[in-house]
């Protein structure tokens, strides 16, 4: 008799899987990138069911979490939408339901993962969570207060941490057990073996080289000319569309594109529409729910700094959700976006745009926006109003009790107000329930075309009266553009190659065909000679290496077949068109004219040979424009060192990229990482303009690219990789290979450069390991353990204040937000103080790894950043 499999596992899309174990209702969506609630929708594992009058969908109950938080550019973890769907589609959080069972979702993974994740969810919930909150982004005390109320009536009447909600397991190196007889663990980074009964089965949450998370739904590819002030429309649907993009336009200005809101997938929805990141100039935000938010991140890995448009609330709403996704400071928001704040409900002017920003209801801070700028007839506007509420709804929120939840009846009459400012183009949520709006509302609206969004339903017939809908791809023509913008912008790539070049020779250049490449169609194949040159305009073409498949991407801005037309040689590589793309094709012949009368032949080899060699390096081949390349390319000093020999940052702070050659990082006499062409050190230098904690020895002779630090430092993708190679040699320095003492081992490489500074903290590892010393003692009594432990927490908080102290000499966004994160440190020491007398075991583990993993970073980290500063001052 055939055995009936008791556990089903199904591969869901790329690097996401299903796990079922029927017998004690588990069911386990393992990885969770974006809308991985959409692909469980379209496999049929959530759909609709009825029970005890009650209808609700099905779904998981368990999610297990990707070990690491970025595969191959993509974030492998975004979970707020599958808890959502728990906690309100399952009904597992809604009093009296049947599916509320008093069970919490579970959320599986490492500890770092599972802490992020919930800190995430937590500001995908409510946003900012206090009054003071609130009154830090300038708002008045009276104002704060009115929004307190309105969510917490949102929230129910309370703010609830996530572990309230949620089961958080933190997944280490051990196998533990999820419910009822099913058991976990980790074979390796990001696979894992589920097992129950007799039955075991193995999960890989990682994605293969070059692979990347699937879409929930194809989308085709457009092309559109870009207008003088216009709107595409890149997304109808909601967070529960199987079918569409989420509510989110593009607004084109003066041939600048700029996103309202970038939603999951956002790259996948540029390239449909031939539209490369490098083309984004900006991003209007409305608010940090995820349908809304989520595609930030993918904005971080563009090749520069993308303006941010919003009012301070939401800004700080979103930064604060950002840093706990990614575990990075608040602070850093502002080093990936150029951010730009607008005052709310008034008229601000960006280059001649015009963005009234308002705010609108919503358990999150949301502002809606209408932009508009003059024509020959007067302005032309367009209204995005994203997530806004049902008047109904707003309505009984009223209370005339300033003290209680809910709302003013004066500012129930504000949001009608605003509501109904009439627009030349108004897009407007009809989603419905609690927080969304309705098209009812806008039964009377004043504008002249109204477009419905943010639904997963087909419009009824009421609706169909009342406003149009917009397919993906589609646009709005508001002012047309009689300027040729495209040109316009070859001028500024072409300057930004040959900045001293005469401009009427760009231009006549330039005065040349512009031809339209389908997608998938070959520009030029590899091993042939190229004829003519074609400057990209718009849109993303992939290059092929041989049997390598794509090896790159490149958008506006790109030069391609230079060298082979130059130099009549044979190209190295296949040009192939992934979107539809624009190019100006330039003349063989009067390029090779241009080139020689302005004598740039040896710079344009070069030049692109260098460019070439960046192009195929992990730190600089994603993103990365063609122009920002060359600049970088052409900023490049070249030294060669002799093997042997430690190489010493002297002047000014630069990357350094191995050009040829083998070099070793090293900390003390221990290897912690070998390195050859490709392969760069010097991060902490290019980033922070500090020193760096381990000392880099040639193993041969080597050749160096030098690039000054403030060519790198501001491009958010490449900051984005150094800050990961940092934090992963930080953690190769701490690895117990490499510390192999059983005690709190002191490097020099902790150093600061101050030397009361470095004295105190020397001491704190002589106290920690004489605390692990005492607990490791089987003799020793826990009295005895608590006095060694008292005495390290004292010495700590002495040492603090006597850094805060000196810190006062330093001036930086930094150092304000030092004093706080001393106080997190000193709390979770005494909170291990309190639990001593009971869990001692415990306490002395907790503390190693809290000490190795948080004080330690800290001293390399912000204490380093600081030190820097007082080094300048000539303070040592």
């Amino acid at each position: 008799m055939k055995q009936i499999k008791r556990i089903t596992k199904i591969n869901i899309t790329n690097g996401m899987h299903w796990i079922a174990i029927p017998d004690v209702d588990l069911y386990m969506l393992c990885g969770c990138p974006a809308d991985s609630v959409k692909h469980l929708m379209k496999r049929g594992l959530i759909v609709s069911t009825e029970q005890d009058g009650a209808t609700f969908e099905t779904g998981p109950n368990t999610i297990l979490l990707s070990d690491v938080l970025v595969q191959n550019g993509h974030f492998s973890n975004l979970a707020e939408f599958p808890v959502l769907q728990m906690l309100y589609r399952q009904g597992m959080i809604i009093p009296n339901h049947p599916n509320n069972t008093g069970v919490k979702p579970r959320l599986i993974g490492a500890p770092d993962q599972v802490q992020a994740q919930m800190g995430y969810i937590y500001r995908g919930n409510y946003g900012l969570i206090s009054k003071e909150e609130i009154m830090e982004t300038g708002i008045s005390e009276e104002q704060a207060d009115e929004m307190m109320r309105l969510k917490l009536k949102f929230a129910f009447g309370s703010i609830r941490p996530s572990d309230s909600l949620l089961d958080a397991i933190p997944l280490e190196n051990q196998t533990i057990e999820i419910c009822k007889g099913v058991s976990i663990r980790r074979v390796q980074l990001n696979i894992f073996e589920i097992s129950y009964g007799d039955e075991t089965v193995s999960v890989d949450l990682n994605l293969d080289p070059g692979e990347s998370y699937t879409p929930p739904y194809p989308l085709g590819q457009y092309q559109f000319k870009r207008e003088y002030f216009g709107v595409i429309h890149s997304g109808e649907g909601d967070g529960w569309d199987i079918n569409r993009p989420c509510m989110s336009s593009i607004l084109m200005y003066q041939g600048h594109l700029y996103l309202i809101d970038a939603g999951p997938n956002i790259l996948y929805s540029l390239e449909s529409l031939g539209i490369g990141i490098s083309e984004i100039k900006g991003i209007f935000h409305t608010h940090a729910h995820d349908d809304h938010f989520s595609g930030i991140t993918a904005l971080i890995r563009a090749g520069h700094r993308i303006k941010y448009f919003s009012t301070p609330l939401v800004r700080a709403s979103v930064a604060k959700k950002l840093a706990v996704l990614l575990s990075i400071e608040e602070e850093d928001f502002y080093h990936y976006f150029e951010t730009h704040d607008l005052v709310a409900d008034e008229w601000n002017d960006y280059e001649g745009l015009e963005i009234k920003p308002l705010y609108s209801p919503h358990p999150v801070e949301t502002n809606i926006f209408i932009f508009r700028t003059l024509a020959e007839d007067g302005y032309h506007s367009y209204a995005h109003y994203a997530d806004i509420v049902s008047l109904s709804v707003l309505e009984g929120m009223i209370s005339k009790d300033g003290e209680k939840q809910g709302v003013s009846k004066k500012f129930y009459d504000q949001v009608i107000e605003k509501y109904s400012l009439p627009a030349n183009l108004k897009k407007i949520d009809i989603g419905g329930g609690m927080i969304h709006g309705f098209a009812t509302d806008f039964r009377g609206d004043k504008s002249k075309k109204i477009i419905l969004s943010h639904n997963s339903a087909p419009l009824t017939g009421e609706q169909r009266k009342i406003g149009s809908s917009a397919s993906f791809g589609t646009t709005d023509i508001l002012i047309p553009d009689y300027t040729e913008s495209a040109m316009r912008v070859a001028v500024e790539y072409m300057c930004t190659y040959f900045p001293d070049a005469p401009q009427n020779q760009i231009r006549s250049l330039l005065n040349n065909q512009v031809i339209t490449f389908n997608p998938g169609s070959i520009i030029y194949k590899e091993q042939e000679i190229s004829d003519d040159i074609y400057l990209v305009l718009t849109g993303t073409v992939e290059t092929l290496h041989g049997g390598m498949g794509v090896s790159g991407v490149l958008s506006a801005g790109s030069l391609l077949g230079e060298l082979s037309c130059l130099y009549r040689s044979i190209s190295q590589q296949t040009y192939r068109a992934s979107s539809f793309v624009r190019a100006i094709r330039l003349p063989g012949r009067l390029y090779l004219g241009f080139v020689k009368k302005n004598n740039y032949y040896a710079q344009i080899k070069a030049i692109h040979q260098l460019r070439e060699f960046l192009q195929n390096t992990e730190l600089f081949g994603e993103a990365i424009s063609y122009p920002k390349q060359s600049q970088i390319a052409q900023a490049i000093e070249v030294v060669t060192y002799k093997g042997g020999k430690f190489i010493k940052e002297k002047g000014k702070h630069t990357l350094n990229l191995i050009k040829s050659g083998q070099v070793s990082c090293m900390v003390d006499n221990d290897v912690i990482e070998s390195l050859g062409s490709g392969d760069y050190f010097g991060e902490e230098s290019a980033l922070f303009e500090r020193p760096q904690t381990y000392d880099v020895k040639t193993d041969s002779d080597v050749e160096i690219y030098k690039i000054p630090s403030e060519l790198v430092r501001d491009i958010p993708i490449v900051r984005w990789k150094l800050l990961e190679r940092s934090e992963r040699r930080r953690r190769s320095i701490l690895n117990p290979e490499v510390n192999t003492s059983t005690t709190l081992l002191w490097r020099d490489a902790y150093r600061v450069g101050v030397k009361s500074i470095d004295d105190r903290h020397h001491n704190l590892f002589e106290l920690g390991s004489d605390y692990l010393t005492t607990a490791a003692d089987e003799s020793a009594k826990i009295s005895k353990q608590k006095t060694s432990l008292k005495k390290f927490i004292k010495q700590m908080e002495l040492c603090f204040k006597a850094e805060e102290k000196l810190y006062t000499k330093v001036s930086t966004p930094e150092t304000t937000s030092h004093k706080k994160k001393h106080q997190v440190i000193t709390d979770t020491f005494q909170e291990m103080l309190i639990l001593i007398d009971t869990q001692p075991a415990t306490v002395a583990a907790q503390f190693f790894r809290y000490f190795q993993s948080r004080l330690v970073k800290h001293f390399l980290t912000d204490d380093h950043r600081c030190g820097g500063i007082l080094n300048a001052m000539e303070i040592f």
